[in-house]
């Protein structure tokens, strides 16, 4: 009997002890489980707090315009507001070296346009690196770009203008929204093909540098015409061509480069990015939300009252595009005498 007894106590414990074992193996497994899905989790949940979204140029600009455009919807989708801060300065450079230091958690973006790539493929002294100090999240698209002057000027065609700026003794002036930037290219582009001397003027912002022109104290300017249309419609700036294949059906009347000025087009693409170490998952997120909202029907619409083409890129696509785009950049920047060759 004692024997037995004891054989059936060693037969508990021993039991007790595999129950144990068990216990401690499931919750092991549990453990692995959770860790694994951890990612996931935190995708889930985000956003939960408010993200802020670093605009680069002044309000009034087309990539200020595009975000308060696009922003309400995906805030009121998440339940939390997407907070617009305008950087502007030193051709969009302000804004990204602000965001380039910020945590890399989704919750600090970078609206800016195609002016971080040429700030890249023509200068090497920025507090940045764009290839490594930054996340694409995604290509919005882009806006019609379109040469500009004032009424006063008494011009109403792209050959008047030619003929005025080269009979000057001086050369005329174009605004840009800083050395640099996409707007500054862009004239340069149109006065090499224009045949013309031309003396830039930066400003902080495309609002800036188009109420000069209206004032007649700049001669041109080359913005994009979501920023330029409301001052067009009120007769304070004349169009002169559209850097399009062909015409705008937002300005039918005026003539695309192909038809008056060959060799003149649009540059590059807005754009939003963040920090480097932003996890995929969540750029990945912001991007399919920023593509959802620009399609909406009453999104749509105004853009193509406003002449922008939208062309929403995921994170990956955006970062093949960012590397094509610098190539020509870097290209345009040489030959323009902006940068240094090789």
């Amino acid at each position: 009997m004692m024997r037995s007894t004891c054989a059936a106590r060693g037969e508990s414990k021993s039991g007790e002890m595999n129950t144990g074992l068990r216990v401690l193996r499931i919750g092991c497994l549990a453990a692995v489980i959770m860790t694994a899905a951890a990612p996931s989790l935190a995708q889930q949940k985000f956003p939960v707090k408010p993200i802020r979204l670093v605009c680069a140029f002044t309000p009034g600009g087309t990539t200020d315009i595009l975000a308060r455009l696009i922003t309400p919807g995906m805030s009121e989708a998440w339940g939390h507001p997407i907070v617009i801060e305008a950087r502007p300065g030193a051709g969009g450079t302000l804004a990204a070296a602000l965001v380039a230091k910020a945590t890399p958690d989704g919750y600090t973006l970078l609206a800016t346009s195609a002016a971080i790539v040429i700030a890249t493929a023509s200068s090497s002294t920025l507090p940045y690196d764009l290839l490594k100090d930054f996340a694409p999240v995604a290509e919005l698209g882009y806006s019609t770009t379109l040469a500009v002057i004032s009424p006063g000027l008494g011009i109403r065609s792209l050959k008047e203008f030619i003929a005025m700026a080269q009979s000057r003794a001086k050369p005329v002036l174009f605004g840009s929204t800083g050395a640099l930037t996409s707007t500054h290219l862009s004239g340069e582009r149109f006065r090499q093909a224009a045949g013309i001397k031309a003396t830039h003027v930066g400003f902080k912002g495309q609002v800036e540098f188009l109420i000069e022109i209206a004032a007649d104290r700049v001669h041109f300017g080359t913005p994009g015409m979501m920023a330029a249309l409301p001052l067009i419609r009120d007769g304070k700036l004349i169009p002169l061509v559209v850097a399009t294949p062909k015409r705008s059906p937002v300005l039918p009347d005026v003539p695309a480069a192909p038809e008056v000025l060959p060799g003149w087009g649009r540059d590059g693409s807005q754009a939003w990015f963040a920090p480097a170490g932003t996890p995929l998952a969540i750029r990945q997120q912001i991007s399919r939300e920023v593509a959802r909202n620009l399609a909406l029907p009453a999104v749509k619409e105004k853009l193509n009252n406003l002449g922008f083409e939208a062309a929403p890129t995921l994170p990956d696509e955006h970062a093949k595009n960012l590397r094509a785009d610098l190539e020509i950049f870097t290209r345009l920047a040489q030959q323009s005498g902006l940068k240094p060759g090789k």
